[in-house]
């Protein structure tokens, strides 16, 4: 039975905002989910490459056991600053607070002046390639296609880059194989390029495969591939270490190249088209990549793919500073000029505006829902769950503060569940989370080929 507490409005399910419901929920606080697609899984299911079949099984799983809470309501298709105004569910809904959890879907812009002209024009960017990646095999798939070339140029140097060479480097031997009249699929070659090769006698030269490159603007050492602490000499020394063993491990496997110490300057245009890119090659000093003068090299390609990042999607009504979500307090996520609205997850990114501390999870948010990457998956699955704690730090903190603030009565509980249904029956959800799930999920390529999973 409906009692007097508070009712919180979360935008984005996934991991922050499925966990955001979770915690408030053992509260004793009602929450909604608003989910801007059909089902709540977030780059889980379009960020997270479709090779990792076991570890995307079990996070939605997991994703639907707290979102089915009996204190959470859950609203698909419905998209903050499109279908709901965002200062009007801030202000005028009656919520005791909102949550952002909106995730990183926009791609940071490649610093080059006039670059963004030749999207699908020899440029591609990370988040909507490997959408694609992941969902073109379905049948009925009506979304944005992608013209994979071998020989492709990847900016870049996280750990989502490297996801991005796997992605072209499985796409373009696949298919080279499959002109020798070699079929294969991608869950075999997931397991290294190099061995399927090895096992048939062949090379990439064979192939007539180039393979791509990463050009990253510091040193092999610097990428971000490893969580490790790196406050101490020692501490780094190990982190580049392993950093460097990641990498290799991924070359050996995959066989693409990198060229380290190399900054995108210039577009190369030809007919209308981006050619590709003249480079600097720098020097680290205290800490920065500095241009080397005279170094400047043009590298032609027939695409250029732009990984180098994801930023929220801004919205209408809240306040956004350098890409990203304005914040009156950084600890707490409490976003300028509300006192009730608070971003969690990967809707606060950007090094201005993110605690260096892995305790409270902001990096480690970035890294891990913006750069799902092929580690050993009990790492992945280590570093989701300390995202999990993370959230749920920030929950305990905003519970706080809203033990100070009024109860909502039972009237307007119910007047806000009311409102929601109507949002619910205009999505087509009946409210049977099991029943609308199984209805939507994708169909799967494991299934599609029997592959064992």
């Amino acid at each position: 039975m409906t009692h007097p507490t508070h009712f919180v409005a979360i935008f984005g399910g996934a991991v922050s905002g499925s966990e955001a419901a979770y915690q408030l929920s053992k509260r004793g606080i009602y929450s909604v989910v608003f989910e801007q697609n059909v089902l709540p899984y977030g780059k889980i299911e379009d960020g997270l490459p479709k090779w990792h079949v076991k570890l995307r099984n079990k996070e939605e799983e997991k994703v639907n056991e707290k979102i089915k809470h009996p204190y959470v309501m859950y609203v698909p298709n419905v998209r903050l600053g499109k279908d709901i105004n965002f200062e009007d569910v801030a202000k005028n809904w009656g919520f005791s607070a909102v949550f952002l959890a909106t995730g990183a879907w926009n791609d940071r812009l490649l610093p080059i002046e006039g670059i963004d002209n030749f999207v699908d024009k020899g440029l591609y960017y990370q988040n909507p390639l490997v959408y694609w990646f992941n969902h073109y095999h379905e049948p009925g798939y009506d979304g944005k296609q992608f013209d994979v070339h071998d020989d492709a140029i990847v900016i870049g140097g996280g750990l989502a880059s490297i996801d991005v060479l796997k992605i072209l480097m499985i796409e373009t031997t696949q298919k080279a194989l499959e002109q020798k009249g070699h079929k294969t699929d991608l869950f075999t070659l997931d397991r290294g390029i190099d061995k399927v090769l090895e096992n048939l006698g062949l090379t990439l030269s064979d192939l007539g495969v180039k393979g791509c490159t990463l050009y990253y603007r510091r040193r092999i050492i610097d990428m971000p591939l490893s969580p490790l602490q790196t406050d101490t000499p020692e501490q780094l020394e190990k982190a580049q270490n392993v950093r460097q063993k990641i990498l290799n491990n991924f070359k050996t496997k995959f066989l693409f190249r990198v060229k380290e110490c190399h900054m995108p300057l210039e577009k190369i245009v030809e007919d209308g088209r981006l050619a590709g890119l003249k480079f600097c090659k720098t020097k680290i000093e205290n800490g920065k990549a500095e241009q080397i003068p005279d170094s400047d090299v043009e590298i032609k390609s027939p695409l250029v793919i732009s990984s180098i990042g994801s930023i929220p999607e801004l919205i209408e009504g809240i306040p956004a500073k350098e890409q990203v979500f304005n914040l009156k307090d950084t600890e707490n996520c409490q976003i300028e000029g509300y006192e009730n609205v608070f971003a969690l997850g990967n809707a606060v990114t950007g090094k201005g505006n993110i605690n260096e501390s892995l305790k409270h999870g902001r990096e480690l948010s970035q890294r891990v829902m913006d750069n799902y990457l092929d580690w050993q998956e009990d790492d992945y699955q280590d570093l989701l769950r300390k995202q999990e704690a993370a959230v749920a730090e920030d929950i305990d903190k905003i519970a706080e503060s809203l033990k100070n603030k009024n109860l909502l009565s039972i009237e307007k509980i119910e007047e806000l569940k009311s409102r929601i249904k109507e949002y619910q029956q205009k999505s087509g959800f009946d409210g049977d989370y099991d029943n609308w799930v199984k209805k939507h999920l994708p169909k799967r390529l494991e299934d599609m080929i029997g592959v064992a999973h």
